[in-house]
Order: C-alpha cells, then sequence, then structure tokens
C-alpha cells in the first residue's frame, strides 16, 4: 500500500509564546519547532500500516528551509521519502494556497492513502484534509480515532456528539487523524542514522505546475490582521466564612456586577 503524510512543522506546545513587532506573527527567537501532534497521529498509523502490510509511506510538508528538520524527523521515524515543497511563491499561503500546494505534490504520486492530522496546531483551522480531497476528487473521513485496514478497504471511527460514527468504504481515501488513534513512536539512534540516507526530495511552483499567482501571499484569500495574547487571569475571590444563603447572594452579585456575566 502506497501512503502519503502531510505534516507541518509548528512551535513545540510547551513553547512561551510572544508577539512579534510586526504584530501579525509570532516572535520566533529560541522556539523550538516540532511536527505537529495531530500529525504525528497521522505519521504513525501510517507507519503501522506499513508494519503488517508491504508498501511505503511518503511524507510531504510546505515550508521554508526549517521545515525540513522535521521531514528527518519523520524519516528517522520510519518513512521511506520525504518531499520538501518549498519556493519562495510559497510563503505567505492561506488554506486555500497550501491545500493546492499539497494537492499539486500528492497527485501524480496516486496514492492509496493519505493520512494528516485533523488541524495544526496554532492555526487550529481544520481545513486542508478536507480541501486537499475536494482538490483530489476523493473521498475523506475526518477526526478519525481508530482504523482498520485491508488492501482495498477501510475502516474508519470517529467520535461525534453524543456517538460513535464508524465509515467504510474503499481506497483510495484521505483520512485526517484525531488524538487517541495512536501513540506516536520515538525516533530510534537507528532510525536517525538511516534518514541520513533516505531521500529528500525538494519541489517548488514550476516543478508543480502551479501558477504562483494562485498560491502564496498573491493568491491568499485571507490575512493576519492581528494576534494578542490572552488577557492576563485576575485573581480570583474566595467566599469564606459565611452562610451558605449569604454566600450564594453575594456570588449571584458578583457575577452580576464585577463579572457582568448574568
Amino acid at each position: 500500500m502506497k501512503i502519503g503524510v502531510c505534516i507541518k512543522q509548528v512551535p513545540d506546545t510547551e513553547t512561551k509564546v510572544r508577539i512579534a513587532a510586526d504584530g501579525r506573527s509570532i516572535d520566533e527567537t529560541g522556539v523550538t519547532f516540532v511536527i505537529s501532534p495531530y500529525d504525528e497521529y497521522a505519521l504513525e498509523e501510517a507507519l503501522r500500516i506499513k508494519d503488517k502490510q508491504p508498501g511505503e509511506v511518503v511524507v510531504f510538508t510546505v515550508g521554508d528551509e526549517r521545515a525540513a528538520t522535521s521531514l528527518r524527523t519523520a524519516l528517522a521515524m520510519g518513512a521511506d521519502r520525504a518531499v520538501h515543497l518549498k519556493d519562495a511563491a510559497f510563503e505567505g499561503s492561506d488554506a486555500v494556497g497550501l491545500s493546492r500546494i499539497l494537492a499539486a505534490a500528492l497527485k501524480p504520486e496516486s496514492f492509496d492513502l493519505i493520512l494528516m492530522g485533523k488541524q495544526a496546531v496554532g492555526t487550529d483551522r481544520g481545513q486542508i484534509g478536507p480541501r486537499v480531497a475536494e482538490l483530489l476528487g476523493m473521498p475523506h473521513v475526518s477526526v478519525i480515532t481508530h482504523l482498520e485496514m485491508t488492501e482495498k478497504t477501510f475502516r474508519a471511527h470517529r467520535e461525534i456528539e453524543g456517538a460513535h460514527e464508524v465509515v467504510e468504504g474503499s481506497t483510495p481515501v484521505l483520512l485526517t487523524a484525531q488524538k487517541g488513534l495512536n501513540e506516536p513512536r520515538y525516533a530510534s539512534l537507528k532510525g536517525i542514522l538511516a534518514a541520513k540516507k533516505k531521500e529528500l526530495k525538494v519541489l517548488g511552483a514550476a516543478d508543480l505546475g502551479l501558477d504562483p499567482a494562485t498560491v502564496g501571499k498573491a493568491g491568499s484569500r485571507t490575512r493576519w490582521e492581528k494576534l494578542e495574547l490572552p488577557p492576563a487571569r485576575t485573581a480570583g475571590k474566595l467566599l469564606k466564612d459565611m452562610e451558605p444563603a449569604a454566600a450564594a447572594r453575594e456570588l449571584v452579585r458578583l457575577l452580576r456586577e464585577e463579572a457582568k456575566v448574568i
């Protein structure tokens, strides 16, 4: 089975975020970048499928030179090949542009299965999977928590509000991973050494047959106007040494007059 996995490099979730001077991006000084956690679930699932049946796992990412480190991590975990979609024309792409880039790179490979995270940590848009599937004319199932595969069919489980849903179908298909699908492995020393010998191919807009006007800032339909950190939490109030009835009255007063939520 031939499996494509799309990943995105994001700031480590433990990183203390600071807003850059332009007010529209984060200050990357001292920030550690990693594979987006949901994409790690997608990669791990691809590797588990490959462990059970012969196949190939190919990883894709869009990004600048730094993003190559995440591709190397994916190779060290067990992916067979990696494709770095890197071009100055790709900078500033929104969800539509990123989807066009990924779809153009994925299409010639004729994958049986494409996996990616349900969303990228940071932007949390959750649009890429469905958009790529639409561009490829491929069915998709989002936020899966369990997957059963045969050579030609799939059975995907997902949690929806108040119920558990099971979707069955045939390949090719695009699936997006939710937390709980699996527990991603760590790259072994042997895997890290092997990754240095594996292929990391770089493709730009011309290689993909993309018009630069349809991607990047030129083709973006949305843009970040302003980023703000959440307001600092104020100290809480503790109602103590009060009779229950008096405490209830005071709580209602505080919610109405100070918190202004009722």
